[in-house]
């Protein structure tokens, strides 16, 4: 038996060790010895008798709560053992609220005590309401965009999309007795930076790590930022590759705008408001950054994210809006709707930087450095060489088309996945033994 975050071991009994028993008490409960030293030696208790009933005693009058404090021999020896259960609603110890983490004891204050304090009393930090804000304050097109997207989607009912702002709001769960909750002001006011600030998005464009060309900051209601944020990376900071399909002209970007999307609206849903700092989002010629404050659940690990999940959103009437108006999905999809989308798209797979409260996202062009400016007539020269091979030889894999044409296999990958989509050419068979066909 080793020292870990269930159990502790102490020689002699001090009153200060209430606050060991306050911390598993607001953590996952534990076990503390009296009479082993560090290293989980009986070493015994002289007044163990006096200590059976001053224990439970002062717990429960200090702490108010209930230890089951039992007497344990060895050796000889008397040790005390003292069970503490984890309790559903916060104990404080004199007034300081301490919280059992790993194999140490912390005592919890501002921002983390204020998270700990909203967990363990079911309080969300987006439910809380905000006073002196009217709903004739909320914009209009901040509900126009809504309900045109909550139509689309089919998640709330017709009569509840078509009614007044106030019963809309009060269907979503944004109205706690006549004030506006946090989450309605941010998803519906106009300037929210007014009472939360730094709920805003940055974005810009690196030449390289330390020269940025520009930038541009998304303000308003995160509903209308969610509505021009995806739109404007795509229109400004990205440059399309084009392709004609008969005398239609066809625009293929380096990134899969789906996944960009998903994971816009991931970081505004989940994004930890508390810290005040914006949603970055910085755009390179061959990558893009998003990343955003969060915070996880306690239980989980990198695993548990990046793998099969059931939803847990910090800011939970954030996210069932977003749900109602198809922005996101509701079962924990979204990290799996990024990789689907790379993967359809022939992108290199998402990387994930993550730390315990906040989130870094880089998405990769499948090939790099792309520039449509300067770079169209040598991408329409090979589109051209990749048909020619096809031609005189339509079973070839992709990567012996680009020995023949001397590109890069991941340059003629690129290329061929967007003829595919643009339905230039296709495949039949299996990619071992099918052929290409020019369409």
């Amino acid at each position: 038996m080793t020292e870990n975050q269930n159990i502790e071991w102490k020689e002699t009994w001090r009153d200060e060790y209430l606050k060991w028993i306050c911390g598993f008490a607001n953590a996952q409960g534990g076990i503390i010895y009296i009479g082993m030293n560090d290293k989980g030696k009986v070493t015994g208790v002289q007044n163990s008798k006096k200590l059976l009933e001053d224990i439970p005693n002062k717990a429960r009058d200090i702490l108010g709560i209930i230890a089951d404090v039992n007497l344990r021999e060895k050796d000889g020896k008397d040790y005390i053992e003292i069970c503490v259960h984890p309790n559903s609603y916060p104990v404080n110890y004199k007034g300081e609220y301490h919280y059992r983490s790993g194999s140490t004891k912390q005592q919890l204050k501002g921002q983390t005590l204020n998270q700990f304090l909203m967990q363990k009393t079911g309080i969300t930090w987006d439910s809380i309401p905000v006073e002196g804000v009217t709903i004739r304050e909320l914009r209009n097109d901040s509900f126009d965009i809504f309900r045109e997207q909550a139509l689309l989607s089919k998640r709330i009912n017709e009569k509840d999309v078509a009614s007044t702002k106030k019963h809309l709001l009060d269907s979503l769960n944004l109205i706690d007795n006549g004030r506006l909750k946090r989450a309605a002001i941010l998803l519906f006011h106009h300037n929210p930076e007014k009472w939360i600030p730094g709920a805003y998005v940055k974005i810009g464009y690196f030449e390289s790590d330390a020269e940025l060309r520009y930038q541009d900051e998304i303000h308003g209601s995160l509903i209308t930022q969610a509505d021009k944020v995806v739109d404007l990376i795509f229109t400004k900071y990205l440059k399309a590759d084009i392709t004609y399909r008969g005398v239609t002209r066809v625009e293929t970007y380096p990134f899969p705008k789906e996944a960009i999307r998903e994971a816009v609206f991931n970081a505004i849903v989940h994004k930890y408001y508390e810290t005040l700092v914006p949603i970055q989002i910085s755009v390179y010629k061959d990558k893009i950054y998003i990343a955003n404050d969060c915070v996880f659940p306690e239980d989980w690990t990198i695993d548990d994210l990046l793998g099969k999940h059931r939803s847990r959103p910090y800011n939970p009437l954030i996210a069932n809006t977003f749900f109602r108006a198809g922005f996101i999905e509701a079962w924990g999809r979204g990290i799996e709707k990024i990789k689907s989308s790379c993967k359809e798209a022939g992108n290199p797979m998402p990387e994930y930087i993550i730390k315990r409260e906040d989130i870094m996202v880089m998405f990769s062009s499948l090939v790099s450095n792309t520039n449509q400016a300067t770079n169209q007539a040598a991408n329409h020269t090979i589109v051209n060489r990749i048909l020619e091979v096809i031609r005189d030889e339509p079973f070839y894999s992709q990567r012996e088309i680009a020995e023949i044409i001397g590109e890069k296999y991941s340059t003629v990958k690129y290329y061929m996945e967007s003829m595919k989509k643009n339905q230039i050419i296709k495949r039949e068979g299996t990619s071992q033994k099918g052929k290409w066909v020019i369409m």
